[in-house]
């Protein structure tokens, strides 16, 4: 019965996947189940159906920790008695698992940032979807648009210029956390930001010393969209 009501396009997936994938890498999840995993990096991103942080990297079982969330949002450390999800798994990422790299990751046209906008404009929309989370959630944005200021231009270009600011602060928030700060320090532990164009590819990191971003592998991503076929 069970089986019956699970999700058709889920257990087709999982076939391609035996037929696929999985004899190929068998003896790689074999490997992970004997001896655990060990992630050099830690890589937080939105929970947006589009932008599959796997997919993007090319990575294998095993080669990355990863967290999604809304908006791809870092809180302050604020250790209280709340449910602290991606907290939780930034100490069990950096602690327990001992990353050596931990990447924020935001991209283009994320509905998070858009209706934080959005209620800047009008305070009595409802943030994505009426409910009780999503609305207190994003307001981890608020620090990042005092920085960019009051829009002064269409509020879509506000809303992409708030993405690149919130990764930003998202990696000052990071930093509040003890522990990160000091194994920072220390040289054992690197923090990045990226953005990804759902549309074009492109990938962009942050370079913290000036405050912007630069396109990652700029030459390979020109010879890509030279090979993908347009309809």
């Amino acid at each position: 019965m069970g089986e019956a009501n699970f999700p058709k396009r889920l257990a087709e997936g999982y076939e391609n996947f035996l037929n696929g994938r999985f004899p190929r890498e068998r003896e790689r999840f074999e490997d992970l189940a004997k001896r655990g995993q060990s992630p050099e990096i830690l890589l937080i991103g939105c929970c947006d159906s589009r932008v599959s942080p796997e997919l993007i990297f090319d990575a294998g079982p095993g080669e990355m920790f990863v967290v999604r969330n809304v908006a791809n949002l870092v809180p302050p450390y604020q250790p209280n008695d709340d449910y602290h999800g991606t907290s939780a798994a930034i100490e069990f990422a950096v602690m327990g698992l001992k990353v050596k790299h931990i990447v924020i990751m935001g991209h283009a046209q994320c509905g998070g940032v858009k209706a934080f906008a959005e209620l800047q404009s009008d305070p009595y929309m409802r943030p994505l979807a009426p409910g009780d989370f999503i609305g207190g959630w994003i307001k981890l944005l608020a620090p990042a648009a005092e920085k960019i200021g009051k829009p002064a231009e269409p509020l879509q270009q506000w809303s992409e210029r708030l993405a690149w600011e919130s990764i930003k602060q998202s990696i000052a928030n990071l930093r509040s956390f003890p522990y990160i700060a000091t194994l920072e320090q220390r040289g054992w532990l690197s923090l990045h930001g990226a953005y990804f164009g759902v549309k074009g590819g492109e990938l962009m990191a942050l370079d913290e010393s000036a405050g912007t971003f630069h396109q990652v592998a700029e030459e390979a991503h020109h010879e890509a969209l030279g090979k993908t076929p347009r309809f």
